[in-house]
This record gives structure tokens, sequence and C-alpha cells, in this order.
């Protein structure tokens, strides 16, 4: 028997998304700036984000399943990626602590996710902090990364105030390629960080 040969309808092509507001911004103003700046004679030289790191910790829940699973999905409503979970490294008597337990929550953003967080955090949250003048241009560790302490989860809109447990704070790690910190600093401020005056 012949096999019939049906003509199967090609499905339409997805559209291309859009690529993210602070990545072009990167391209189009940050680039031919930091070039300028400090002379790179290669595109290639110029420093990037390469991943934003959020970890959250979990002390005094860490023996509560409930609320750890309400704090995982905070931070994956926060992120758009689900965190994985931090485990103890050796047990600690003072602290009830015992190697293996879930201590932290952590996820790592790379590509479309990271460029969105960031103009999500610059452009949304960071103004939301109460008495905000803009955060420290200190908080570099000598090789171009940044780190930042958020104190409450509240700042991100996702979040509603109603259905918080609990008010937790969270770190924010922006690793960038610049080699120094002078490059990573005009770098962050040229994609939108708030640093103070």
């Amino acid at each position: 028997m012949a096999k019939k040969n049906e003509a199967k309808a090609a499905p339409a092509p997805a559209k291309p998304a859009e690529p993210s507001r602070v990545r072009v911004l990167y391209e189009t103003e940050v680039v031919p700036a930091l070039m300028k700046k400090f002379g790179y004679k290669s595109i290639m030289q110029v420093p990037k984000l390469e991943k934003i790191v959020v970890n959250t910790g979990l002390g005094d829940i860490k023996d509560n399943q409930k609320s750890m699973q309400t704090v995982e999905k905070e931070l994956a409503l926060i992120t758009g990626q689900k965190p994985i979970y931090r485990k103890a490294t050796k047990s600690v008597a003072n602290f009830k602590l015992r190697e293996g337990m879930n201590i932290g929550l952590k996820v790592t953003l790379r590509g479309r996710r990271m460029y969105d967080f960031f103009d999500k955090l610059v452009s949304i949250a960071l103004p939301r902090v109460r008495d905000f003048r803009g955060v420290s241009d200190k908080s570099f560790d000598g090789r171009g990364n940044y780190a930042l302490g958020l104190k409450e989860q509240l700042i991100f809109p996702e979040i509603t105030y109603d259905q918080v447990e609990k008010i937790r704070g969270m770190d924010v790690a922006i690793v960038t390629t610049a080699q120094t910190d002078e490059e990573a600093r005009e770098l962050l401020r040229a994609l939108g960080m708030p640093f103070k005056k």
C-alpha cells in the first residue's frame, strides 16, 4: 500500500522576542561611551554584565517546610526563575544546624532574565525603598563585581503585601567582566544604577 504524502502546513514562524531595554541601552549608548572614556581598542574589551546572583537566607524557618515553600515562591516570582536550595556544609551545634540542612535559596540569572531583572531593580524596585537616596558606590569587591543588600522583598511589584508571611531581605550580587572597580562603576552607572551623589 502506497503511503499518501500528506502536505503538512508549516507552523507560522515565531515572532522574535524584543530585546531587553537594558540590552539595547548597553549596545547603543553604553558601549560607545565606555570605549571613549577608557580608550578600548575593541568592543570585546568593553565590560558587560555576566550574571546576577540573588540569595536569601532561611535561618529562622529552616525547620518549617511550608514557610520555606512560601519564600521559594516569592523568590521565583521576583526573579522569574526557580531558585535552588543551598545546604549547610558543616554542622554547628550553637545554631542547631546539621550538615545538609537547607539554609538558603539562590537564583543565578543570565541572558534575557538577567537584563530584565536589572531593569526592574533599578527602575522600579530601588525607587520604592523608603527614604531612598541612592546605593553605595563602595560595595565593589576589587574585581569589578558589585554586591547590594535589600532589606525587604516588598519593593518588588510582584509581591502582594497581604500575602507576605514575613519581611525578609536578600543579597544581590552583580557580576561583570570589568577588570577594575572603576570600570564596573561606570558600566553600572551608565546602565542606570542610582549611586549616591
